[in-house]
């Protein structure tokens, strides 16, 4: 198996757009869709996050990321962006917010998703799920009924469609659970919304390689030499300074005299998980 070679990044993808409110939609469910934190949105459009959204209503949403690797062919997912980027030929061919493992938690079994490459070694629609021994021991310490075998079906937590990975227990798959979806909530799988997982799984192959990295903090110049920051919450603790790691990204692109460093500090502190422009 080839694993993927991961180079530099620069490209900036989505932007800002407008939401139009469908019928059964949650700020939750919204930002897990688009892959933007719900309060970035409430805040963004002064909304009163106990009032329910109107079919219809219309929502400021900044969609900009920027992507933090770039491969000739294969999968990324960076764990603190919660978001699968997913190559071809060089270019990136699709990309979308994920559900990834619950933080690290003193006293509690470690959910978290693993770091390193894979490799995609096995699709499967319509899956069973076999309960591991360690989710069924949370089932029982939590007073709920122990399953060890769930049947295909509404009531599965894969969905339609699961991927294998070579990563011991981690599945790409679909979730019954919308809201889920760019949030720390799973015991370490990959959880994808159904629309985007349909599509992926009709697209990706067999040893197709990919790698799970931890990118908390990203820069880029854009095309017009306009230059970006994004910055993710460390939620599993992994980076000591953030601070640190966005002035070592600057100073390595020779552009520490053209950033506006208030900008940077409010980011910092803000931690959106939206790319800015921070250009002087």
């Amino acid at each position: 198996m080839l694993w993927p070679v991961l180079s530099s990044a620069g490209i900036i993808i989505g932007g800002e757009t407008v939401y139009s409110v469908v019928t059964g939609d949650t700020l939750e469910r919204i930002g897990a869709r688009l892959g933007i934190n719900w309060r970035t949105i409430v805040k963004s459009n002064n909304l009163d996050p106990e009032k329910p959204l109107q079919k219809g209503q219309k929502l400021k949403v900044n969609m900009t990321k920027i992507v933090p690797t770039i491969l000739q062919n294969g999968i990324v997912i960076n764990i603190p962006d919660r978001m699968l980027y997913f190559f071809k030929d060089g270019a990136l061919a699709d990309s979308f917010p994920v559900g990834l493992g619950k933080p690290p938690k003193k006293g509690c079994a470690n959910w978290s998703t693993p770091k390193g490459p894979f490799a995609i070694t096995g699709k499967q629609k319509n899956p069973a799920w076999y309960v591991p021994e360690s989710i069924q021991k949370e089932m029982e310490e939590e007073g709920k009924p122990v399953k060890t075998f769930v049947p295909p079906g509404p009531d599965n937590p894969l969905g339609k469609y699961a991927l294998k990975t070579s990563i011991p227990g981690v599945l790409i798959h679909e979730t019954i659970w919308p809201g889920s979806v760019y949030q720390f909530r799973s015991h370490g799988c990959i959880r994808v919304m159904p629309g985007h997982m349909e599509k992926f799984f009709d697209e990706v192959e067999i040893n197709t390689p990919g790698e799970l990295i931890y990118v908390p903090v990203k820069v880029a110049i854009s095309d017009q030499k306009r230059i970006f920051l994004e910055v993710h919450k460390d939620s599993y603790g992994n980076v000591k300074d953030l601070k640190a790691e966005a002035i070592t990204l600057i100073e390595n692109l020779g552009v520490s005299e053209k950033v506006n460093w208030q900008k940077v500090d409010i980011m910092l502190k803000e931690k959106s998980g939206t790319a800015k422009d921070i250009t002087l």
